[in-house]
């Protein structure tokens, strides 16, 4: 992989004083890392929510992932081009993309932020209060869900069914079981912890945010929630985070990665494999209901099946049923239903 970067800002600089004294810059306390993919059209105002921050002592790091839309980007960001480290390199993905701000960075703190959401402008400040009050390593805030979707208008803790505390810590179990979860533009961590644990997996195009938290967690970083909503989590189809099918796609290929590589004790193998194989089945049955949609009865049969054969249960086996003899009948039935859960 090749990359350019441009305005490199070294962790410690040299620089005079009025009176021709040499003195040393120090780095700054927090590294703002922002991927870049196809998002010509929402840089500047993610990047103005950046700069409107109340907290200032902070850097910006700008990754243009190989992306197909770069000679406008780069003209959106031509008025911030002095205020931040702009790195061009091959397109490698998200994990590639944070990894190369990572190792760019100067701050003892990072701030994710994908390049289509937006920051209140207490957000920075916020965060880094309540990192040094709560003693954790990784702080994530609530957002506002806006744009497409039926979630829009909801904060993001709200669609976690409020299962998400109002306050404490997640643990490796907890977000292994989605009974807890962070929201990668809400995230401020500390960067030693990230360095100790190999950064994002490469080799994960997709939930390698899912899969850093677990490792974190495992390492023995502490990860606790700020209720706070601080920022606004943009939803769209062609975004880092995808469709839900997909979502639910990568959510198991983390779970395959933690059963075949995790360095894990009989005793937590067990305990780690109850709670993946209940999460696969929920997941697998989720994706039989959204094969249906578009009339794609032979892959929902087929997340029916596994789902009732990982978690033997009435509804996977009766959707399993229905979708053999009447699929149609089920297509409209989960239609209606899905019509109904988007009017609420």
């Amino acid at each position: 992989m090749t990359s350019t970067i441009q305005n490199p800002l070294p962790h410690v600089s040299t620089v005079a004083d009025p009176f021709g004294v040499k003195c040393e810059k120090a780095a700054p306390s927090v590294s703002v890392i922002i991927p870049a993919y196809n998002v010509a059209a929402y840089i500047v105002e993610t990047l103005d929510s950046v700069f409107s921050q109340t907290f200032v002592d902070f850097e910006v790091i700008v990754i243009n992932d190989g992306s197909p839309d770069t000679a406008e980007f780069e003209r959106a960001i031509g008025p911030y081009r002095e205020r931040i480290l702009y790195i061009s390199q091959d397109n490698g993905g998200a994990s590639a993309a944070r990894n190369a701000g990572l190792r760019a960075a100067s701050g003892e703190l990072i701030a994710f932020l994908d390049a289509d959401d937006l920051w209140s402008p207490g957000y920075l400040e916020e965060q880094v209060k309540f990192i040094q009050r709560a003693g954790c390593d990784v702080a994530c805030a609530d957002a506002m869900i806006f744009g497409e979707g039926p979630d829009a208008g909801k904060s993001y803790m709200e669609t976690l069914m409020n299962t998400a505390p109002a306050s404490g810590e997640a643990t490796f179990l907890e977000l292994l079981s989605a009974e807890k979860s962070f929201i990668t533009s809400g995230v401020v961590a500390r960067r030693e912890p990230i360095l100790e644990i190999g950064l994002f997996d490469e080799q994960l195009k997709n939930a390698q945010d899912f899969d850093l938290w677990l490792r974190l967690a495992r390492h023995g970083a502490r990860l606790a929630y700020q209720r706070k909503v601080l920022l606004k989590y943009r939803c769209r189809q062609d975004s880092l985070s995808g469709d839900a099918i997909n979502s639910h796609r990568r959510e198991i290929r983390v779970f395959d990665k933690i059963e075949q590589s995790y360095p894990l004790t009989p005793r937590e193998r067990a305990e780690v494999s109850a709670v993946i194989r209940k999460r696969r089945a929920l997941l697998e049955y989720e994706l039989g209901k959204l094969y249906l949609l578009p009339g794609d009865f032979a892959r929902a049969r087929e997340s029916f099946a596994k789902s009732n054969s990982l978690s033997p249960a009435l509804k996977p086996r009766l959707a399993l049923w229905l979708t053999r003899v009447a699929p149609n009948l089920m297509k409209s039935l989960y239609a209606r239903r899905s019509e109904k859960a988007d009017a609420k």
